[in-house]
């Protein structure tokens, strides 16, 4: 069997330090995965998100809060990138991607973009070497010679911890329904609690708890008064540890706006928690048409969280396949072999060029 030489790579993403998300998870995941795969792996990115990463992996921070054609930005990430020497510089999101394209790497560098979510654009990749999709649908959409399917995928949860009393996040005696994500206008969680309001009165024993941080928080606790919900939702705030919540959940819901192949789905389906969503790349793909809404309306959300809360049985078995194929496919092992082995190949493709 012939030895396969370590890699340098330096992930890249731009975010500016005030929210943690998908991206920055899928970022996290990977760097710890490949590190431990022995790879010399280096992340650039805001200082704030240091703190998330280990030391097996070289962190440098880097003023990505600035905007994308500041000369200082650039000034900085070609300082850092000239010291690491990369063989991979993998760009995560369109920021990182437009960045990464207007920098020039030795010839032995190959330049890797990953596309997180749907755009209206995405041009930014379009100097890169090879790029990635995380959902069939930003695959379909993408418009470069050399792009690749790969799912997101996260640790397999424990099963060896039992909910104890004091575990208890969620409320007790009542039907626990589960949002999460950045409290912004792009995750819907205003729609759904909308959706929560009209059904008042019809499912007098459910709960809508929405965990989360983010810029919208305020105006969604005045929304929550204004409806009357108080009793009936909570804004449960960031949650560190989502498993007992999973766990506790009976459905989960998705209201984004727009998705790439988000966590909650893959974090869900891998709990064995029913969920349901808007019509968004990543779940549409994954769930049965029964779980997926027609559109982004509030009364078609309601009418999806009626039909699913009066048949929680059936909507799980109907999403017995996609926890199946979560576990075989949508892991943290499965994303980074997926991921080395197209690092590789676009190497060896640029060695021939």
């Amino acid at each position: 069997m012939t030895h396969q030489p370590k890699l340098t790579v330096t992930l890249f993403f731009a975010t500016p330090g005030t929210t943690w998300g998908g991206m920055e998870k899928h970022t996290a995941d990977l760097a710890r995965a490949l590190a431990s795969r022995g790879h010399s792996v280096h992340v650039i990115g805001h200082e704030h998100y240091r703190q998330h990463f280990p030391d097996s992996v070289h962190f440098h921070a880097a003023p990505v809060q600035l905007g994308r054609r500041n000369p200082w930005l650039h000034f900085s990430l070609k300082q850092r990138l000239r010291k690491i020497a990369p063989d991979i510089l993998h760009a995560q999101g369109n920021k990182a991607a437009q960045l990464v394209g207007n920098i020039k790497q030795g010839a032995g560098c190959a330049r890797v973009g990953t596309v997180h979510g749907s755009k209206s654009s995405h041009r930014a990749f379009r100097k890169l070497d090879t790029v990635i999709a995380v959902s069939p649908q930003i695959f379909d959409g993408l418009d470069h010679p050399n792009k690749h399917l790969i799912f997101n995928g996260i640790s397999t949860p424990s099963e060896s911890h039992p909910i104890k009393d004091q575990c208890r996040v969620l409320p007790a005696g009542v039907t626990n329904v589960v949002a999460i994500g950045r409290l912004e206008p792009v995750k819907g969680f205003a729609t759904l609690i909308r959706a929560w309001a009209i059904l008042s009165g019809e499912i007098p024993d459910a709960h809508l708890t929405i965990f989360g941080e983010g810029t919208l928080h305020s105006e969604l606790e005045r929304l929550v008064a204004s409806l009357g919900l108080e009793n009936r939702a909570t804004l449960a705030g960031f949650c560190d540890d989502l498993a007992p919540v999973y766990r506790q959940a009976d459905l989960v819901v998705i209201s984004s706006e727009r998705e790439g192949f988000p966590y909650v789905l893959i974090e869900s389906l891998l709990a064995g928690c029913p969920i349901i969503s808007t019509p968004v790349s990543g779940p549409a793909y994954m769930l049965p048409s029964q779980a997926i809404s027609p559109d982004w309306e509030p009364n078609s959300l309601a009418n999806m969280l009626q039909n699913a809360l009066a048949n929680l049985s059936s909507l799980k078995e109907a999403e017995a396949a996609a926890m199946a194929f979560a576990r075989d496919e949508l892991t943290l092992e499965c994303m980074t072999v997926e991921t080395e082995r197209l690092y590789r190949n676009t190497l060896s493709a640029k060695a021939t060029e």
